[in-house]
């Protein structure tokens, strides 16, 4: 064998594969988003993803801590790893996210369920504690920044349709309401750069995506002042009077000018912060979806009070009314909590005259979890039995049924555009999107393909998708 056959030897011999990860997500549209942010970071630094957890050194699960349920599924995963673990003991578990951030080292010490933990704003130290692991030390980083944004990664897009994407533009929340774990577990309330927001916008629209949603845990809150993060707006105010100070009404705006064909959506606002400014711009500009999700929760001003809301139901009103004034076919959805601590009957039905009164086309609605830590835990009594709980909340579905249905019959007649998201999970004859209200429609079609914007005239319904037929 010759020196060169040699060292070719040793480089083959030598040479390790990379790396391979897998991310599971839980929870909302934020986590979906930040497990992208992960992808990013991880591929950067050498890392392979893998198709699935059983073909990966590194599994990481992106959790929720919202309600109760949503750790317990979490926990059985785990535990589905730690099975996996013993047939191969050089993997790695991690919990990234609010229920990272929320349990800190409980999950490392107390039950030794995983190697790895990292909260929400944390991302960025993943390579170097992933290498501290394999070490042989556990690692953790939970610590909330003032600053962190990400707003210099671009997000690995993994799933979906390749045609609809989610855009991060502010992190944390100040808001405190008192059933609800994201200020602890997400931190304080910052805005990101809309410069950078609009160039994720442009370049996704480039890749062919035709729909972007911004999130944030209350875009409505969102400001950003020319030139930076919260903690310096004092000062920039003090040394620059004529700063440009950008809204989310002005992020909107932007957004929406990048293409007319860029379809823009956001989630989600609150009532106490929604300005009629915001309402506008959306009226003003075709490819700003008519559809606003506006979280009431309870319709009685008194459970609003003690649940730190920040408006009563006359508030709520009023914004309902601004919206259907301004934008009059938006379409409005809504989450309701049923048996909040001391919620009374007469309460519930509050809830119920409320949600009769805006006959929402779609609601998230749960019963009152309680969540360690936060200021209704260790304020209030958690005091409305389970089976009471469970008698308003199948109330309150029953109600949103009916509503859908009615929302969705009124449709019939109508024509919508939709943007085709692809084919009809029933049918390869028929394909599906959704129109300007967020509503599902399915059609036939054997020319539309996903990015496709399709005229449609509803012809039936159910409660949950519109059914309709081309027109030319």
């Amino acid at each position: 064998m010759n020196q060169t056959e040699t060292k070719e030897k040793e480089i083959i011999v030598t040479e390790k594969s990379p790396k391979k990860f897998f991310v599971e997500t839980y929870g909302c549209q934020m986590n979906v988003s930040d497990s992208e942010i992960v992808i990013a970071l991880l591929q950067k630094d050498g890392y392979e993803s893998a198709p699935s957890a059983e073909e990966a050194d590194v599994v990481l699960i992106n959790t929720c801590a919202i309600r109760e349920n949503a750790e317990d599924r979490v926990r059985a995963r785990i535990r589905d790893f730690k099975t996996q673990k013993k047939h191969n003991p050089e993997l790695i578990i991690g919990v990234l996210g609010c229920m990272a951030e929320r349990l800190k080292t409980q999950l490392l010490e107390e039950e030794s369920l995983v190697d790895l933990v990292v909260g929400p704003d944390a991302y960025r130290s993943l390579p170097g504690l992933i290498t501290k692991i394999e070490e042989g030390e556990k690692a953790v980083n939970v610590v909330l920044s003032l600053e962190e944004t990400y707003s210099n990664i671009n997000p690995v897009r993994f799933s979906g349709n390749k045609i609809t994407a989610f855009i991060t533009i502010m992190r944390g929340c100040d808001n405190m309401c008192s059933f609800c774990v994201v200020p602890f577990t997400r931190g304080r309330e910052r805005s990101r750069d809309p410069e950078s927001i609009v160039e994720e916008a442009k370049l996704l629209f480039e890749q062919g995506y035709r729909e972007i949603t911004l999130l944030g845990q209350n875009v409505d809150s969102y400001k950003w002042f020319g030139g930076g993060p919260k903690k310096d707006f004092g000062k920039v105010l003090e040394e620059n009077r004529d700063v440009k100070t950008v809204s989310f009404a002005d992020l909107l705006e932007m957004v929406a000018l990048v293409n007319p064909l860029l379809r823009v959506r956001f989630s989600t606002s609150n009532p106490q912060d929604m300005t009629d400014e915001v309402l506008h711009v959306i009226a003003r500009h075709h490819n700003i979806c008519k559809y606003v999700h506006l979280p009431m929760q309870s319709g009685s001003t008194r459970v609003l009070g003690i649940m730190n809301r920040g408006y009563d139901r006359e508030k709520y009103i009023q914004r309902i009314n601004a919206i259907r004034t301004i934008i009059p076919d938006c379409g409005l959805s809504t989450d309701v909590i049923a048996g909040f601590c001391s919620e009374t009957d007469e309460e519930h039905k509050e809830t119920i005259s409320l949600m009769e009164m805006v006959k929402f086309d779609y609601a998230y609605m749960f019963p009152y979890s309680e969540r360690p830590g936060t200021p209704a835990a260790k304020k209030y009594k958690d005091d409305v039995p389970e089976d009471v709980k469970l008698k308003r909340m199948q109330e309150i579905l029953a109600l949103q049924r009916h509503h859908s249905m009615v929302g969705n019959k009124s449709d019939i007649g109508k024509v919508f555009e939709v943007l085709v998201e692809g084919h009809s999970k029933r049918s390869k004859e028929h394909v599906f999107g959704r129109n300007t209200q967020n509503k599902a429609i399915i059609f036939a079609s054997d020319k539309h393909k996903a990015g496709d914007y399709a005229t449609v005239k509803v012809t039936s319904c159910t409660s949950g998708t519109l059914i309709g037929e081309m027109v030319n």
